[in-house]
């Protein structure tokens, strides 16, 4: 019975790849290359898809998504890069320096008080970033004629990686602290017996060994990343922009707008075929690049078993 209900599932999910794919094929097709580049406004071309004529031999496909991807890639990346880093340095004071009254007793088995407190932090545990709502009279986006260079409200990808950081740290903070506890005690112990300080023995050998996990870590929370929508739709911009790092101190205040920010913007098209099988477009890059990391991620932690822990 289990094995007929992983089949299932299975099924379910080779179907619903193939659904997204038929769906966006006719944005594909009609673009090809030109669909990942550069050229002319995207929200002007996704308003014009929006209008096409009803005839569906005059359909207008016509978009260059690089703006979205190039967000979406920018602010995944540099959210996973500041998250790593204190995810790292959190699951590092979890397991060897926090206080008893944080994890109490030596490298437990179960999860200790710490441990507990950010995982509490993580969305699918249903903590996390308070619940979003839509900005007041007061908060409306003033001047329009400039704010599509600078969103004088504040939003913007500084503040988007900002929020994208604290929502997938979490996740990363608990898959490091696992992999640090499982690492060998008897290796942290001889190391230490030789004089080494606790910090240095952490860093040699703790952290070394679970590096497959930390890379792993990244890649799944860079997975949980691609799919946030409602939040970087709201503190992003939601302009289909590519900021310049050229620009100077500018660039971290300019707008953007993700992949998945921009199917919940538009959702309301999905009436208009055309437009539809755009926005299925997004769906399918967004589908592949999470089943590519959660693939490399599941790989990225199979070196652990050489040294008897458990990914």
């Amino acid at each position: 019975m289990l094995g007929a209900l992983a089949c299932g599932v299975l099924v379910l999910i080779a179907g619903m790849v193939i659904f997204v794919f038929a769906k966006a094929w006719p944005s594909f097709s009609h673009n090809g290359l030109g669909w990942f580049t550069p050229g002319g406004n995207v929200d002007e071309q996704l308003k014009n898809i929006f209008n096409s004529p009803a005839n569906p031999h005059a359909f207008d496909y016509k978009i260059n998504a690089w703006p979205l991807l190039y967000a979406t890639a920018l602010i995944t990346a540099v959210s996973v890069v500041v998250g790593g880093v204190f995810a790292v340095l959190s699951a590092m004071f979890i397991v060897e320096f926090a206080p008893k009254g944080i994890t109490p007793g030596a490298r437990p088995r179960g999860t200790p008080a710490g441990g507990r407190a950010v995982r509490c932090l993580r969305p699918d545990r249903g903590a996390g970033p308070g619940s979003v709502r839509e900005p007041g009279p007061d908060q409306q986006r003033p001047q329009a004629s400039v704010a599509y260079v600078v969103q004088l409200d504040g939003a913007s990808i500084l503040v988007a990686v900002i929020v994208l950081t604290v929502m997938i740290t979490p996740i990363m903070v608990a898959i490091v602290a696992d992999a640090l506890r499982q690492v060998p005690r008897s290796w942290m112990e001889g190391a230490a017996a030789l004089g080494v300080n606790r910090w240095r023995v952490l860093w040699t050998i703790g952290v070394r060994t679970a590096r497959p996990a930390i890379v792993a870590a990244a890649v799944l929370a860079t997975a949980r990343a691609l799919g946030e929508a409602i939040m970087l739709s709201m503190v992003s911009g939601s302009v289909g922009f590519s900021p310049n790092p050229l620009d100077g101190l500018t660039f971290f205040f300019e707008p953007a707008r993700p992949l998945a920010a921009t199917i919940v913007d538009n959702a309301e098209g999905l009436s208009v075929p055309p437009f539809a099988q755009t926005l299925y477009a997004f769906a399918a890059i967004l589908l592949v690049s999470t089943m590519i990391l959660s693939l490399a991620g599941w790989a990225a932690k199979q070196p652990l078993r050489r040294y008897g822990v458990q990914p």
